[in-house]
Parts: C-alpha cells; structure tokens; sequence
C-alpha cells in the first residue's frame, strides 16, 4: 500500500515543495526514512510510532518506506511528523479518505502521546501552500494564529493525530481557526518621547534619524538618557506596510520566535543584542543557516548599546549589510540571502570609565586608554553613522525643574509628513537609501550650501561616503522643513552631527 501527501521544507525565508511518501510491503517489520533526512527528521521515527500506539491506533508491524522527495536535497525539522504519521494511517488502511489527491496540506511535530507541538516556520509554509492552491493548511494549535495571516487559504487548528484523522475522515470535521482581532499598533504601549527630559540635540537627531531612516550614534556618560532615547525610537518611526509585516512575520516565524510579536504587528521591530553577542547571532547563519540580529530588526532598528564592548568581528560584520540592505550566509553546498534592510543606533561612552568631559565627575582614563577604547570601532563603521552626536549629562537639579518633552505622537506627525514628502519625490526610498545618481539629483544644495559644503570637506578632510551622508541628512532636514531646496541652512545643521569630523 502506498500514500503520497505534499508537505515543504523550509530554505532559508522559503519553502520548497516536498512529497512524503508512505510505502507497506511485506517482509520483516522495519522502517527506512530516506531522502536526506537530517537527525530531527530521522527521530520522526520514534515520535511518530508512539503517537500513533498512544492515540489508540494500530502500528502496522511491516517493512515501511518513507520516501522524502525529491532525494537530492537536504530535509530538516520536526514538522514532517504529522504527514508521516497521517501517510503510515492511510497506507495502512485505518484511515479512509474519498478522495486522496484532495488531502490538505498539513505540518506539525508530534508528542509521545500524540499532541501536536508547534513548530517554527509555519508562515512560510502557509504561504507555499496557499501559493500551491491548497484550500486547507492543518497546523497544531499553538500555530494557528500565525498561518491564519495568509489569505486565501482555510486553517484547521488540530490539538492531536486523533482530531487530523478524524477531520479527513469527515466523521469529526474540525472548524476553520477564527484569528482573534486585536489593535496591531499598540501605540499607548510603547515608551514616549515625552519622558525624555532636556536633551534636545538628541531628540532633534532622533528625529532626523526617524525621518529619513539615518543611522545614529550617540556618545555620553553613564545615565545621560541615551538607551531611554534610543528605546523610544520606534514610537516615531512609520508604522509599517502590510508587505512590510508580512516579510517582518517571515522572519520571526523562520527564527521560532513568533511568540514574541503579534504576526502582523505593525510596529517596526527593535532589537537590543547584549554586547556578548557572536557574529553568528548578529549576522545569522548555523549548521543550518537562520535570521541574525540585522534581519530580526528589518525595516526597524537595532540597538547596539556599549558598541566598543562588542567584539571587533561583529562590529565589522555589520559594515556589508549597511550598504547593500542584504546579508549572504554563504554555505559549501548552498548560499542563502536574508533581508536586513534597518536603521543601526549605537550607543558608547566616552572612555572606558565614562566620564572623559563630564563637567563634575573627573574622569580617571590615561589617554592611551581612550585612544584603544576609541579605536575598538574602526573608521569605516564609524563614518557609516550618518548622525554622530554627545548626549550631555543633565544635572538632577535641572531634570526636575523642566518640563515634559514633546509627545511622540507630535513628533511621529512631523516624521510623517517628511516622509510622505520623499516617497512622492522619489518613490518608496527613504533619504538614507538614496544612491548617488538620485542624491545628485534631489539634494543638490544651492550655491552658498555648496560652499559650505566644499568648505568643510577640504577642513576636515570627509571621505566621499561623509560628503554623500552629509547631503542625506541635509535633505531629510529640508524635508522637515518643508524646504523643496537643500540650503546653507540645512548644510549647517548637518555639519554639526558629524561628531569629532566636524
């Protein structure tokens, strides 16, 4: 007897169809898994025969074949258990379905007592299967709300192997899963701008960086707010598109973390690494290669708080991804391509004691310890940050005699707007994306900003890559503005974000 039911394995963000063939023939009682399984896929084995003893069902004692096509191609995961399972019922006649080319499609790892355990990447493989013109998509419970974000296709919420046999039997049809309406924004939720008190170079640069998708690196000593400003800015930032979600979904869903975001958040991710974090974790990859740090935070931010702490290779891996909006996690036999299109905010002290400038706290680094703490970032990394500013201390006398900051609501409007501004002039590019034919084009400054300009690269001697940042954050300014043309106005206050450059 044999059974044949369609299942995917999961390539990186994708799926790749898979035929799981179940074949009874006489001989001794055995069981060959065949098609490159890897170890997870092998243990289905012992899984799947308990399951099936524990849900009261008959395990057929003869030579089983199971086939995993095509052959050529590596399989892992534990989401194979249950078409297994379901393929051994059917191939061995204690299931019956009128019409087999009609099976649905169906994922999910099995217990020893024949549950269903969720299991990571079920999004993706929705979308495979709706994409394959499956009507029905069956997943273990703890799953449903994550495959139900895909239209177009019917999710069947199953706890156990007992309720899948007894819905594609028809003796008890399970209902299609009803996702729970919730507000996806979450608005009131996240930290406020207005919390921050004093601070406002800061908060003007968060803005910049919200505005036009900059970079931003601040520096100052312990307790001047930097974490707590960088923290908020997801509150301004633009709430995401439903594209957007979707792939941002994907990849939660890839890295088995989609218990941690509601699938279709509309909030831009925000990621805060611990400075102990391996380039592996930062940049992805594994055995089997998956999401790092840079894709988690797509079309959000990621947060490297204490950056000199982090470990020179991992600062360094950052620098391809900045540029391209990419990350290849090149393997011998294959290489896969993960998104990492984010905004990186970086937080650092002064000196290794953190007080080197503080205007009441003396600080007790040599100068040689601050030239290494210093040079733990390499330059091209740092001229990599658009926007490089000091986050003074504010004194507690000071904090308690200011007023409230300014809402993120009334800062996000702001951001918004300039926003709307730049996709209408260039299509869907934020400033910071802007190439250099198109920055030529759309932030050319007038005559007395181009002497400016010209003036401070021949000062401070800026790389071309400065003189391009420089020009972004300018226009990302006039936008805010509401300027059509960059000035010398809009130069300056760019200038002064340079940090030490200028």
């Amino acid at each position: 007897m044999l059974a044949r039911l369609a299942s995917a394995s999961l390539r990186g963000l994708e799926a790749e169809a898979v035929d799981v063939e179940v074949d009874l023939s006489r001989g001794m009682p055995s069981w060959s898994l065949v098609g490159l399984p890897d170890a997870a896929v092998r243990e289905a084995r012992d899984r799947v025969r308990a399951a099936l003893l524990n849900s009261n069902f008959e395990f057929p004692l003869r030579h089983i074949t199971v086939n995993l096509a095509p052959a050529d191609k590596r399989k892992d995961g534990s989401y194979f258990d249950l078409p297994v399972a379901i393929g051994l019922l059917l191939a061995s006649g204690q299931i019956k379905v009128d019409n087999a080319s009609t099976l649905p499609f169906m994922v999910g790892e099995l217990a020893l007592d024949g549950h269903l355990n969720p299991i990571a990447g079920v999004l993706p493989l929705a979308i495979f299967a709706q994409a394959q013109g499956f009507k029905q998509i069956i997943v273990p419970l703890a799953n449903a709300e994550e495959a139900a974000v895909v239209q177009g296709i019917e999710v069947i919420a199953a706890s156990n192997v007992l309720e899948v046999a007894g819905h594609l039997q028809g003796s008890r049809l399970l209902s299609a899963f009803e996702p729970k309406t919730s507000d996806t924004t979450a608005q009131d939720h996240m930290p406020d701008l207005q919390d921050v008190r004093g601070q406002q170079q800061a908060r003007r640069a968060l803005e910049i960086a919200a505005a036009g998708g900059h970079h931003l690196l601040m520096s100052g000593p312990p307790g001047s707010g930097k974490s707590m400003l960088a923290s908020r800015l997801p509150s301004i930032l633009p709430e995401l598109t439903s594209e957007q979600r979707l792939a941002v979904a994907r990849v939660y869903s890839i890295a088995g973390e989609a218990t941690n975001r509601s699938p279709m958040s509309s909030i831009p991710p925000f990621r805060s690494p611990h400075h102990s974090a391996s380039d592996v974790a930062m940049i992805g990859g594994g055995q089997i290669p998956k999401p790092g740090e840079v894709t988690k935070a797509l079309f959000g931010a990621l947060f490297l708080d204490e950056l000199p702490e982090f470990k020179r290779p991992v600062l360094e891996v950052l620098r391809q991804p900045l540029e391209s909006g990419t990350v290849s996690i090149a393997r011998a036999a294959d290489t896969l391509t993960f998104p990492a299109e984010f905004q990186l905010i970086g937080a650092m002290n002064p000196c290794p004691c953190g007080y080197l400038g503080h205007p009441s706290k003396p600080c007790a680094c040599s100068a040689a310890q601050v030239q290494r703490y210093m040079g733990r970032i390499s330059g091209p990394l740092l001229d990599r940050f658009d926007l490089r500013i000091h986050v003074p201390p504010v004194e507690h006398d000071e904090l308690t005699k200011m007023q409230a900051g300014e809402s993120s609501a009334d800062v996000k409007a702001r951001v918004l707007k300039a926003r709307a501004i730049q996709y209408a002039r260039q299509g869907e590019v934020a400033n910071a994306r802007l190439l250099p034919t198109a920055l030529e084009e759309h932030a050319k400054p007038d005559t007395e900003g181009e002497a400016l300009l010209h003036a401070a690269l021949q000062k401070f001697g800026l790389s071309a890559r400065s003189y391009h940042r420089i020009l972004k954050v300018a226009r990302t300014i006039a936008d805010l503005a509401g300027s059509k043309n960059v000035t010398s106005e809009h130069i300056a206050e760019a200038l002064q974000y340079r940090g030490d450059s200028a």
